[in-house]
């Protein structure tokens, strides 16, 4: 039986369709059964995987809305994996999950029907917390949560986290936190360096506590090695900083000397001359 994971962040800007396209493409070059699920209606992740969203025939909507058959949406592009893609027709389905019975387990039903067919399932959510976020965590055995490391996004986790804890309790309590991926991530940056350690020091955010032993930190390979090479600069950048600090003072203190010295072999000079001319 396959894995569902959700890649979800109600902010914008994270590299949700990054991770989820990547996430995708790599687990395939590892001969893994891939299904990438657009659940955005901008179609991000379509036009990642190489497909033309504006010549969509079928897409989600049609699956979501119960009026196509899963094999006749799914696609399998160049890239490998196969693919339930999305353009703007999804935004209708916003509105009829609003009014449907089980709308918010549609998708979960949907998966169902083939996830003994794939290894992984990876779900790109929309930027908010909409039905089609929600139907994508319910569906899911666990969610991966892309983040930039800056205050707005650390206010906005909490938010996504009250709804996971809310889906936990009524609708799927099997769903797990993969982990909280740092994307764009600049170790140089003070502001980054504050935002990671309270994300990842033993510290609650909204009603779920977020600690490096309760939460494993997803990071792409290439991000590691850029963290262990910032890393080693961080344990050199106080003992350079010292040494820059003393060698400007040193530099100041010498010219200083050199401009004291100066005026004073100028001022003993004059005195001489006057002497002798007396």
């Amino acid at each position: 039986m396959g894995k569902v994971l959700a890649i979800a962040n109600q902010k914008g800007g994270v590299g949700k369709t990054t991770t989820s396209v990547n996430l995708a493409a790599s687990l395939n070059v590892t001969r893994k059964n891939v299904l990438l699920i657009d659940l955005d209606p901008q179609g991000n992740a379509t036009t990642g995987s190489g497909v033309d969203k504006s010549n969509l025939s079928l897409s989600v909507y049609d699956l979501l809305s119960e009026s196509e058959k899963i094999e006749n949406v799914l696609l399998r592009p160049d890239a490998g994996y196969d693919l339930l893609p999305a353009n703007g027709d999804l935004v209708a389905a916003e509105i009829d999950l609003m009014t449907g019975d089980d709308r918010e387990v549609r998708l979960r039903s949907i998966i169902d029907s083939v996830r003994d067919t794939y290894d992984y399932i990876v779900v790109d959510c929309p930027p908010s917390l909409n039905m089609l976020t929600v139907n994508a965590l319910v569906a899911a055995d666990g969610v991966v949560i892309p983040m930039q490391c800056e205050y707005y996004a650390l206010e906005g986790l909490s938010a996504l986290m009250d709804t996971i804890s809310a889906i936990r309790d009524r609708l799927n309590p099997s769903l797990k936190i993969e982990g909280i991926l740092r994307t764009m991530y600049d170790p140089r940056s003070k502001l980054t360096s504050e935002v990671n350690g309270q994300l990842f020091g033993p510290r609650a955010i909204g009603e779920i506590p977020v600690d490096p032993s309760d939460v494993g930190i997803v990071e792409f390979e290439q991000n590691k090695t850029y963290r262990q090479a910032g890393g080693e600069t961080e344990k050199h950048t106080g003992r350079e900083t010292d040494g820059r600090t003393k060698r400007r003072t040193d530099r100041k203190t010498e010219r200083r000397k050199d401009r004291t010295d100066g005026q004073t072999d100028r001022q003993t000079d004059r005195q001489t001359d006057r002497q002798t001319d007396r």
